[in-house]
């Protein structure tokens, strides 16, 4: 079989046979493809689509393209996903706020995607911490704390992890296909028996149109379904960055604020709770909204969910002080200083994609697939939608590693946010579909 000829075949929008679709995952995996060739056929696909049967059976051979989890445990195996925003710290959040209300996370999670965040790169600005540990590492922490947050291994579907690398860097990330392929190929090699996926929409989305958002939130949930694990999904707005913090140390400072119930940081709190009320609900662990709500908002107030989050990093290789003094192993940037409003009136129009692609310039996020990270880059918001500003008021605390990195991002800042004069009603509903 030629490569060529499936690239040729998907470029005129044919189907791809269950046959082709594995000897293309099996050559993926065992690297007698070239970026080049991985990415045309991508490209095909963001172009052309794939039918629903295509999709399945790219899910299933990413899947099986190595090994496949089963547990063991008293609680129920479940986790969450995103499709990507701009300051989605949830996962730090929910995590831990799952185990202790009795599940078992193991999150197989990602690093950076076009302009949004990975949770990976959030990890590892925590000195120690390993987001690559071993299957029995795994177990051990699985078992012991309730949950481990770490990247994919080099057994568990491979195929995705050299795809997803590629997709980053070649302009197809947009693909409901390929999205549904990468996000579930994992979930299930993981041997998940529930998961809650939160799809975003709006300008800070990979999916921008909320039908987009919509077609793919039904996708993941009936192919996981299919596929014998409980899934529901909820859509949730992404016109503004979901916390004020933006770059990886300052996401996991939000997470840790949030854990310990000193943050204001509402929206990312409102998220990750009403991730967590539907797969309590879905997973059978609480009978009700009501119950499940009640049940999060006790292991956050008593201090449980933060003690999980200090497990974890410790037993991951962080320090076992971290959450108790995060700065002291944080690496600091080297300028911090307040971007000001040029002019008054109401926020009306937040780009958050390009404050996402700011981080990017900044250091914070990568160009290329070999690129390093600085961890300590990004930016806090200080005012979000229909925010009435001054002239002259502080909009951001901007952290940069150099003056002229300083420079070209405060000036996309200032871009990035439209002010007008006349107030506007916004609707702050941030979550605006549910399946099941």
């Amino acid at each position: 079989m030629l490569f060529k000829e499936l690239i040729l075949k998907k470029r005129l929008g044919k189907e791809l046979t269950k046959n082709e679709i594995n000897w293309f995952i099996s050559n993926l995996t065992s690297n007698h493809l070239s970026e080049g060739q991985i990415a045309s056929l991508a490209m095909a696909i963001c172009l052309k689509g794939m039918t629903f049967e295509e999709r399945v059976q790219l899910t299933l051979a990413m899947k099986n393209s190595g090994k496949t989890l089963s547990w063991d445990l008293p609680g129920p195996i479940i986790d969450k996903h995103s499709t990507g925003g701009v300051g989605d710290t949830v996962s730090l959040i929910l995590a831990p706020v799952l185990a202790a209300c009795g599940a078992y996370v193991p999150m197989i999670s990602g690093r950076g995607l076009g302009h949004t965040g990975g949770t990976l790169d959030k990890f590892d600005s925590i000195p120690g911490y390993n987001t690559s540990p071993n299957e029995a590492l795994l177990r051990r922490v699985v078992s012991k704390v309730g949950c481990a947050i770490i990247g994919q291994t080099n057994e568990l579907a491979p195929a995705d992890k050299r795809l997803y690398a590629i997709r980053d860097v070649t302009g197809t990330v947009e693909s409901i296909d390929l999205i549904t392929a990468s996000i579930l190929s994992k979930k299930l090699a993981a041997g998940l028996e529930g998961l809650v996926i939160d799809v975003k929409f709006g300008n800070g989305a990979f999916m921008q149109d909320f039908n987009e958002a919509s077609n793919l939130a039904k996708s993941l949930v009936t192919v996981s379904n299919e596929s014998g694990c409980k899934t529901t999904a909820l859509v949730t707005d992404m016109n503004q960055p979901l916390s004020q913090s933006i770059g990886n140390s300052l996401e996991v400072l939000a997470a840790i604020d949030i854990l310990k119930g000193s943050s204001k940081d509402y929206r990312l709190l409102e998220i990750s709770k009403s991730l967590g009320v539907s797969i309590l609900c879905s997973s059978n662990i609480c009978k009700n909204k009501k119950e499940a709500q009640s049940l999060i908002s006790s292991v956050l107030s008593s201090g449980k969910a933060a003690e999980k989050f200090s497990q974890m990093v410790g037993e991951l290789g962080g320090a076992k002080d971290f959450f108790e003094k995060p700065k002291n192993y944080l690496t600091p940037s080297n300028i911090q200083k307040n971007i000001c409003c040029k002019k008054s009136g109401y926020v009306k129009k937040i780009n958050t994609k390009n404050l996402g692609n700011i981080l990017i310039l900044l250091g914070g996020g990568r160009q290329k697939v070999e690129d390093d990270i600085d961890f300590s880059v990004g930016m806090k918001l200080l005012i979000e939608l229909g925010t009435y500003v001054e002239k002259n008021q502080p909009i951001c605390t901007l952290y940069a590693r150099d003056q002229e990195s300083f420079n070209i991002a405060e000036k996309e800042i200032i871009e990035s946010f439209e002010i007008g004069e006349s107030e506007e009603n916004f609707n702050k509903k941030m979550i605006v579909e549910h399946f099941e």
